[in-house]
C-alpha cells in the first residue's frame, strides 16, 4: 500500500506587536485639581514631565485595578475635558528589509539632483541645525567623525536600549561626514538627536506617545527649525496636541508616510495636517510598493536602496519611507537657513512649485505634489 502522508499543519501567524502600553493612559494639560480627582479615583501617577515650551506638563498614569483601558480613558477625559488624554500608543521606525544595491554607492540623491556639499547653488549655507527623533545612534561611527551630532536619551535607564541600526542610518543620511563613505545631505549641519525609543521585544523598537511629546518639547526648546520623524503609529490625541504646539512655533515637522502598504490606513504623525508626509520612490521614480498612500501624502523622495551608514561600521542600502523623509527634512533645513524668516506656508508653496509632478496631474494620493527637486532648493527666492 502506498504510504499515506500526514498533511502539515499551517504555521501559526506571529502575534501582532502591541499597539499601546498596557494599563497606561497619558495626558497633556491636566490641571492639579483634575489630577487630584483622578488620584482619588484610583489612578496612579507613573511619570510626569514639565513641558517648558508648551507651558504645561505631560503625565503618565496607571489605570485603577479592575478597570479597562477604554473605561479609564473615558473617565479621565470626563474629569479633564480640556486636556489631551489618550492611550500611551506605541510608534515604530518605518524600515523594511534592505533592497539590493545595484550600483557601487546607491547615492539616491542623484535622482533628485542633490548637489555635492562644495557646490551648493545660490546662497545655501551648510551650518544648519536639525532635530531628529529616532532610535539609539552609534556616535562612534566614522560617519560622525566631525562630531556634528548631539544625542539625548529620553527613555528610562531601566528600559533596554533600542537598536542602533535605524537611528544611525537616518542620522548619517542627514549629516554624515563628507569624507566618509556615507556623506550626508548636509555634512556641515548640526544634528540634535533625541533617542526616544527602547527595545520592547526581539527586533522591536518602540517609542510611546508620552516620550514623543517630551522629545518634541525638548527640540522646540533647542530652537531647531525642522524635525525629522521617521516613525509611525496610530492617531493619538496627546501627540496630536504636541505636534500642533510645535507647529504653532513655526517649526516644520517631516515624517515618514509608512510602510504598511497602499491600502493601509494613514499613519501618524505624518497624517496630521501640519506635518509634511513623505513617501518613497525607487531610482526609476516608481512608487515604493509598500509605501502608504492617501490624500495626506505631501511629497515623494528616494527611499529604496538608499546608501547610508550601518549600525556598527561601514554602510549598506536601506529601504523604507524612513529614508525618504530625511531628503525633505534636509531640503527644508537648507531653505530655512538661507531665509530664516521664511514662513512655513511659503516654504511649502516653494517645495510644491518646484516638485517634479509624477502620477496624476497635481496632488495625488501616491506621490503627493511630486518628487522633491533638489536643484531648486536654494537658487531661487521666488
Amino acid at each position: 500500500m502506498p504510504r499515506r502522508s500526514t498533511p502539515r499543519r499551517p504555521r501559526a501567524a506571529a502575534p501582532a506587536p502591541p499597539t499601546r502600553a498596557p494599563e497606561e493612559i497619558v495626558g497633556l494639560g491636566i490641571s492639579p485639581s483634575e489630577l487630584g480627582q483622578l488620584a482619588a479615583a484610583g489612578f496612579e501617577v507613573l511619570e510626569r514631565d514639565p513641558m517648558a515650551t508648551f507651558g504645561t506638563e505631560v503625565i503618565k498614569l496607571r489605570i485603577p485595578p479592575g478597570v479597562t483601558l477604554e473605561s479609564a480613558r473615558q473617565q479621565a477625559r470626563s474629569v479633564a475635558p480640556q486636556a489631551a488624554v489618550d492611550f500611551n500608543h506605541y510608534f515604530r521606525p518605518e524600515q523594511h528589509p534592505d533592497a539590493p544595491c545595484v550600483t557601487s554607492d546607491c547615492l539616491a540623491r542623484e535622482v533628485i539632483g542633490w548637489p555635492e556639499a562644495q557646490s551648493w547653488p545660490g546662497t545655501c549655507p551648510a551650518g544648519v541645525r536639525i532635530g531628529l527623533v529616532d532610535t539609539a545612534i552609534n556616535p562612534d561611527h566614522i560617519a560622525f567623525e566631525a562630531r556634528n551630532i548631539e544625542i539625548v536619551r529620553l527613555a528610562s535607564d531601566a528600559l533596554p536600549e533600542s537598536g542602533k541600526q535605524h537611528g544611525t542610518a537616518v542620522a548619517a543620511l542627514l549629516v554624515g561626514s563628507a569624507t566618509s563613505r556615507t556623506p550626508g545631505l548636509i555634512p556641515g549641519g548640526k544634528l540634535i538627536a533625541v533617542d526616544a525609543f527602547h527595545r520592547a521585544g526581539r527586533q522591536d523598537d518602540v517609542s510611546a506617545a508620552f516620550d514623543l511629546a517630551r522629545a518634541l518639547d525638548l527640540l522646540a526648546g533647542r530652537q531647531v527649525k525642522v524635525i525629522n520623524l521617521s516613525l509611525a503609529g496610530p492617531p493619538n490625541l496627546l501627540l496630536e496636541q504636541a505636534v500642533k504646539e510645535v507647529g504653532e512655533r513655526g517649526i516644520i515637522m517631516v515624517a515618514a508616510a509608512g510602510n504598511d502598504g497602499p491600502r493601509a490606513k494613514p499613519v501618524y504623525p505624518g497624517a496630521y495636517e501640519n506635518v509634511i508626509a513623505v513617501t518613497a520612490t525607487d531610482r526609476q521614480k516608481r512608487p515604493y510598493r509598500r509605501a502608504g498612500r492617501g490624500e495626506h501624502i505631501d511629497f515623494a523622495a528616494p527611499g529604496v536602496a538608499v546608501w547610508t551608514a550601518a549600525s556598527v561600521r561601514g554602510a549598506r542600502p536601506k529601504t523604507g519611507t524612513s529614508f525618504a523623509a530625511p531628503f525633505v527634512t534636509a531640503a527644508v533645513a537648507m531653505m530655512m537657513a538661507s531665509e530664516p524668516d521664511l514662513a512655513p506656508e511659503r516654504l511649502r508653496d516653494r517645495l510644491t512649485g518646484h516638485a517634479e509632478d509624477l502620477g496624476d496631474p497635481g496632488k495625488d494620493p501616491v506621490f503627493g505634489w511630486g518628487l522633491l527637486n533638489a536643484r531648486a532648493i536654494c537658487d531661487t527666492k521666488t
